[in-house]
């Protein structure tokens, strides 16, 4: 006689480490950005680096606070309303945040920094595998918070559906988005061995990839929506892609030529 064990995820999901009791999420998130450095700092020592120290430590800190103001700035936006009727608005705005925003801001910031102390190399190539590992990392954490961090999809009927925390069948977009980044990543591992990408290629290939299935991802989240119907975070998304747009449209110019 098989017995069948079944078990059930209370969200949000806590861990206790000595005597703290703490959110699974705050812990994948801190985790994510600390691993994420480290596999940067590996890769820069292995690969070595085109930039300068001096200009890479500039580089850094413009993406740093550059993410910092994005995400906090974009992710305050996704409900308008709520930002309008804040009673406190510096504080809602430090409350909210989004990886979209992150990253918008954190490539506004570098290249803001860049033009400013003349570094004329791109700076994002090496930032792209540690970003993917980070944010899968972080995605754990986003998907251990069920219903309780908007980073959850509108009720389905499909099979994969899941119960987070509310009772309903709903898209785990936050498992749809590690899905997303691990075949992302293997594209680049392809592209790598069958091309040589131009300086910088690899980051915006990582930037259009996030952007337009965050686009697409949206589609299946609730949220608030202008009357045209798309949201905050889609907008950005679209600007960012329209930023792209010359690579899309020309996606040789990420090719590095080769002469006899």
């Amino acid at each position: 006689m098989y017995k069948i064990i079944c078990w059930t995820v209370v969200y949000p999901v806590y861990v206790s480490i000595a005597s703290l009791h703490l959110p699974l999420h705050a812990v994948m998130e801190t985790l994510g950005m600390f691993i994420g450095f480290r596999y940067f700092l590996y890769l820069r020592k292995r690969q070595g680096d085109q930039v300068s120290g001096d200009n890479r430590i500039w580089s850094l800190i413009g993406a740093t606070f550059g993410a910092l103001l994005g995400s906090r700035l974009l992710g305050s936006l996704e409900n308008p309303p709520g930002l309008w009727q804040a009673d406190h608005p510096l504080y809602y705005i430090y409350q909210n945040k989004t990886i979209v925003g992150g990253l918008l801001g954190g490539l506004a910031g570098v290249e803001i920094i860049k033009k400013i102390i003349g570094e004329r190399q791109s700076t994002g190539d090496l930032f792209t595998y540690p970003l993917i590992l980070a944010m899968i990392i972080g995605r754990i954490g986003c998907f251990s918070m069920g219903i309780y961090e908007e980073t959850y999809g509108v009720p389905t009927s499909l099979p994969w559906g899941m119960n987070l925390g509310d009772g309903l069948h709903r898209h785990p977009v936050a498992l749809y988005e590690i899905v997303f980044l691990l075949l992302w990543w293997q594209l680049f591992r392809y592209l790598s061995r069958r091309y040589v990408l131009v300086s910088g290629g690899r980051f915006k290939l990582l930037m259009i990839g996030y952007l337009l299935f965050r686009f697409l991802l949206d589609f299946i989240k609730p949220g608030y929506r202008f009357a045209f119907g798309l949201g905050s975070i889609q907008l950005a998304c679209l600007a960012g892609l329209i930023y792209y747009s010359p690579v899309i449209f020309s996606p040789s110019r990420l090719i590095q030529k080769q002469y006899a």
